[in-house]
């Protein structure tokens, strides 16, 4: 009987979710899908999910708890917790019934470290931004591997050689297109403004303004708009979407912050982008902006611009040459990711190293 492995997914936006059920369905072996799902419809998931109670403090996730004696090797690790207390016995006892081959984590500083106290193997995560505190390193230190899910083109700098040495990068892990674009897929589309799952959505002020900005092009809106007021009749709000990949490939611009899903999604489509990095912690998706803004792949500002600023941001983003962002995607990143984790759980099965 083949032996499987655990994927832990994080719970921020739907990003992590979408990710691990692409990877786990190339997989050629059982892969237990683990984390709090909880408002995630897991009915088509590519094999056995594992639930977890919420860990979330009432007061909100900042990705720390702010515990000033917490030990320094952890984020998050709030005390008199049930939840936290019922999460990690849970992927205990997973790991003790099943006898993974390994786990990987996307993303949790905390159940990577527990992992290595189970001697559970790991893969872990590295995402984008400075995360050379002491907790991401003491994870990264702990793993296996560590995988990017951006090309190396966009390595953040200051990242230290040996976090460097170990990382396999993966490139963008989006959901694949049907059918890989032309490099210059034309400018003469409408402006699609995408907002995630994982962040706050827009401002309808604040479109409204942009869209008057620049009214010689149709704004289609994707994602959660808050406020009440008129807009103009070129702003088009169409609000979660099931395809948001259809409404970017008709696009002559995209407006987006710099999230894996939005990032990737644009590269393969050869689009142009105007890329509006949101606030995350350790600079995740700055980061990633100035990097594709050095490659010449985005045009970029950090927060949303001013009204007078739209025409000359929209003229800029328009000019860019889309071969530096096409070139960033690799079409068949899924399915070499999983490459990459069943190599190293090859390596991890004496059922399998016993015969070489």
């Amino acid at each position: 009987m083949t032996r499987g492995i655990g994927y832990y997914v994080h719970h921020q936006g739907v990003g992590h979710w979408q990710r691990a059920c692409a990877i786990a369905a190339a997989l050629d072996r059982p892969c237990t899908l683990i984390g709090t799902l909880a408002g995630i419809d897991t009915a088509e998931a590519p094999g056995p999910v594992l639930d977890l109670p919420d860990d979330r403090l009432d007061d909100g996730f900042g990705g720390q708890d702010g515990e000033a004696e917490r030990p320094h090797a952890l984020h998050y690790a709030p005390l008199a917790h049930p939840g936290i207390r019922t999460r990690m016995a849970r992927i205990a006892a997973w790991a003790a019934e099943t006898d993974p081959l390994l786990l990987v984590v996307d993303v949790s500083v905390e159940v990577a470290l527990f992992a290595r106290l189970l001697s559970l193997p790991t893969l872990v995560f590295r995402l984008a931004g400075t995360r050379t505190d002491l907790p991401h390193l003491e994870a990264f230190r702990s793993a296996d591997r560590l995988i990017a899910p951006f090309p190396a083109a966009l390595e953040a700098e200051g990242v230290p050689d040996w976090v460097r040495a170990k990382t396999d990068y993966a490139g963008f892990l989006g959901r694949p297109v049907a059918q890989r674009p032309g490099v210059d897929a034309g400018a003469g589309g409408p402006i699609v403004v995408v907002f995630g799952r994982g962040g706050d959505g827009g401002a309808l002020a604040d479109l409204a303004a942009a869209a008057r900005a620049v009214p010689e092009r149709d704004w289609h809106v994707l994602g959660p708009v808050t406020g009440e007021g008129e807009r103009p009749a070129n702003l088009h709000l169409h609000g979660w979407v099931a395809d948001a990949d259809a409404w970017i490939a008709r696009a002559g611009l995209v407006v987006g912050g710099a999230g894996d899903g939005v990032v990737a999604a644009v590269a393969a489509r050869a689009k142009r982008f105007l890329c509006l990095p949101e606030e995350r912690a350790y600079g995740e998706q700055i980061e990633k902006a100035r990097a594709l803004a050095r490659l010449g792949a985005a045009i970029v500002h950090e927060g949303w611009p001013e009204a007078a600023l739209w025409p000359g941001l929209v003229r800029a983003g328009l000019a860019l040459d889309p071969s530096a962002i096409v070139a960033l995607s690799d079409p068949h990143a899924i399915r070499h990711a999983a490459a990459l984790i069943e190599r190293h759980a090859r390596r991890r099965d004496p059922m399998v190293t016993g015969l070489g």
